[in-house]
């Protein structure tokens, strides 16, 4: 009777899973997204996981918007794209200045009329021991990752609203979910940035505007070159760069752009990039004392202060044996492709 009983409550638990599979299938396709003539807004679009996106959206369809401090880079990024053939305008913006996000805004509009999908990218990386960064660190993180995509959803969210249909995807990191050690003014502010992700996206979804916190793990895009090391910069770039650039721990940044354009399309609420990060995601959350005490053990192995101290040191100024070298090749091929050279 029991072992009836008990086989009785699995099927039942079956068909419940069964059902609400089915159910997540068949929303996710009604969500379905199509990029075509779309117009598509990438903050840091300029290099790295940025410019790939961009070349993504492109390919299916987009019209593309990329925008950067840096007005030379921002002008390669427009060549590259306009070179496969896309639509793309490249603008000159500041984004953790709200008055020229406005402005930004103000041009897309003039030129396309519309912001169907805006991609929160613009990201600072600062690396090394606790000891040598400066509350400036923090503050720069936090400007980055979290004021910087809170101005630009705020100023693209009324016309989103209005048509009751928009995306934004908001690029996130592991480090958004797992406290990192030597890289904690990173890690802070991509906390930020999923809390405010995933707080609009429960709130928005009402509007008919669907937002996409996406956490990637180790990703090759090339990026640890124009990353600030500070301290033993040397040693702090090559465990980073080597890290980066592992091919079973790190995923590339073509594969990256693919599942997120795609996460894009359906609405979908997250988006953990990389096996080994969701398995990190996954035993942080069940084990979170276990895994606190294993970053503490990382962390021993990593480099301790000295070296430089507070100042900073871009990756390409942090060469070493170890970096670059046949280890980091992976990464050093994408520099070269997505405009981190």
């Amino acid at each position: 009777m029991m072992k009836k009983r008990a086989m009785r409550i699995l099927e039942i638990a079956a068909v419940t899973v069964g059902a609400f599979s089915l159910t997540r299938l068949a929303l996710r396709k009604m969500a379905q997204y199509d990029f075509v003539d779309k117009v598509v807004l990438i903050t840091g679009g300029f290099r790295g996981l940025g410019l790939v996106l961009a070349r993504e959206f492109a390919r299916q369809g987009a019209r593309v918007v990329i925008c950067a401090r840096d007005e030379e880079k921002i002008e390669r990024a427009r060549i590259d794209l306009q070179r496969l053939g896309a639509q793309v305008l490249a603008l000159k913006c500041d984004v953790t200045i709200r008055s020229e996000v406005a402005e930004m805004i103000s041009v897309i509009h003039d030129h396309y009329g519309k912001i169907d999908v805006l991609v929160n990218n613009a990201g600072v990386i600062q690396v090394g021991p606790l000891e040598v960064m400066t509350q400036e660190d923090f503050a720069q993180a936090i400007n980055t990752h979290f004021w910087a995509p809170l101005h630009c959803i705020l100023a693209v969210l009324p016309e989103m609203r209005k048509r009751k249909e928009g995306r934004i995807v908001n690029i996130s990191s592991i480090g958004g979910k797992i406290g990192v050690p030597h890289l904690v003014p990173y890690s802070a502010s991509k906390f930020a940035l999923v809390g405010l992700s995933e707080g609009l996206g429960a709130e928005l979804r009402k509007d008919g505007v669907r937002i996409t916190t996406v956490c990637p793990g180790l990703m090759r895009t090339g990026s640890p070159r124009n990353a600030d090391f500070k301290g033993r910069h040397r040693a702090e770039y090559a465990w980073f760069s080597i890290s980066d650039a592992l091919p079973l721990a790190s995923i590339s940044a073509k594969r990256a752009a693919r599942q997120i354009t795609l996460a894009c399309k359906r609405g979908q609420a997250s988006l953990v990039i990389s096996f080994p990060a969701k398995v990190a995601v996954f035993f942080n959350g069940a084990f979170p004392e276990l895994t606190a005490d294993l970053l503490a053990q990382v962390n021993k192995f990593l480099p301790e202060p000295g070296g430089i101290g507070t100042r900073r040191a871009k990756g390409k100024d942090s060469a070493s044996q170890l970096s670059p070298s046949w280890i980091t090749s992976l990464n050093e091929r994408a520099a070269a492709m997505n405009n981190e050279i």
